[in-house]
């Protein structure tokens, strides 16, 4: 897995909403390394899919870092909901960067003003297998 070998990455969660009919894509995700964490899939108003995820994220997050099951976290996430988990994990010296899906313009001003670096996907070199 690219994590693994870009960042030493042991153990990657996926937060994932539960969907039937990502079957496949659940389980090529696990085959690819990932360890999923799947939640109830509830529907806005307009029938969008929505997982609810980022409190799962945190919670596990937090619970492995006073538990010592990690060195150093790698948060794949442009949402600024995250920037309370990485100031926490600054504090205890417990993260290593923020990888960013979306551009420089679209990641949060909340997870910048941080102060923790971040890595954009896009300026990655990725490798394929």
């Amino acid at each position: 897995m690219w994590l693994s070998e870009k960042y030493s990455v042991k153990v990657a969660y996926l937060f994932i909403g539960l969907m039937p009919k990502n079957k496949e894509l659940y389980k090529y995700l696990q085959e690819s390394g990932f360890t999923l964490v799947f939640k109830e899939v509830i529907y806005d108003g307009g029938g969008k899919p929505k997982g609810n995820c980022d409190a799962d994220l945190v919670l596990q997050t937090t619970r492995d870092a006073y538990e010592n099951k990690f060195n150093k976290a790698v948060i794949v996430s442009s949402d600024g909901d995250y920037a309370g988990l990485v100031n926490f994990l600054i504090n205890k010296e417990k993260i290593l960067t923020v990888l960013s899906p979306s551009n420089e313009k679209k990641c949060s001003i909340l997870l910048k003003r941080t102060g923790v670096k971040i890595s954009y996907l896009k300026d990655q070199k990725l490798i394929f297998s």
